[in-house]
């Protein structure tokens, strides 16, 4: 169960700030985000070296983050992998028609799914449940947080335990560099009575846990930052990934 959080801020200088944990087993092998799809020039994301996909891709506008749904995690035979849906949303123009354009799929070829598309003017929810086309919800201005469950679903206990963490503390401010709260936020092992299932950096259980972080933003001119850290958030350093201008 992966952790996408999402900042609208319509007219700010930044409109748009992401935070990501990826949550996966620890055997699985990835390597971390570049331009590593040759047909794709302008997209970056990390590399699911297993299936090709990935969990999180920029493109030259659009930000797109795939999660499983609740009991689907893993690949299952005769499915696609979800990891080729982020790739297909980052190289639209917009976020609108990327979600128009997902939306358009039979949802039946993959196992269940969470998507979450943005740009800096918009975002969407896509839901896709393995039957029929995937639902699209617009998500307004504020904060934004998706798991396995639907956006800002008080049943996640994550979300339940954590949005009102993201929501009291300062947002960071991508001019100075400055993403103190939002670092210490997803490095955040701490759990309460729902067990496990409340914490935001998973620590290893049973071959599963998380694996790297991210943050992102996007500003109103176009500019596009993505910080990453390539272990579990707090034990390592956020780096700068390397862009293609836009």
């Amino acid at each position: 169960m992966c952790t996408v959080i999402i900042l609208r801020r319509p007219g700010h200088t930044w409109p748009l700030l992401i935070a990501a944990n990826r949550d996966e087993r620890l055997d699985r092998p990835w390597l971390p985000p570049a331009a590593h799809w040759a047909d794709q020039p302008g997209i970056v994301g990390g590399l699911d070296t297993m299936a090709g996909g990935t969990w999180l891709a920029l493109g030259n506008s659009v930000a797109c983050a795939v999660l499983n749904r609740p009991g689907s995690l893993g690949p299952a035979a005769g499915k696609a992998s979800r990891g080729s849906l982020p790739i297909r949303a980052a190289g639209a123009s917009n976020a609108a028609e990327a979600a128009t354009a997902i939306a358009a799929l039979d949802s039946a070829a993959w196992r269940p799914f969470n998507l979450v598309i943005s740009d800096s003017r918009s975002a969407f929810f896509l839901r896709g449940t393995g039957m029929g086309h995937p639902a699209v919800v617009e998500l307004g201005a504020g904060l934004t947080m998706v798991t396995a469950h639907d956006p800002n679903d008080p049943t996640s206990p994550r979300i339940r335990r954590h949005l009102p963490r993201f929501e009291a503390s300062p947002p960071p401010d991508p001019e100075r560099g400055d993403w103190t709260a939002w670092e210490s936020l997803l490095a955040d092992s701490d759990h309460g009575e729902a067990g496990i299932a409340e914490a935001l950096r998973i620590p290893p259980v049973q071959g599963f846990g998380t694996v790297c972080a991210s943050l992102i933003a996007f500003g109103a001119a176009g500019a596009r930052l993505w910080r990453f850290c390539p272990a579990p958030p707090g034990s390592a350093p956020y780096e700068d990934v390397a862009l293609p201008p836009a």
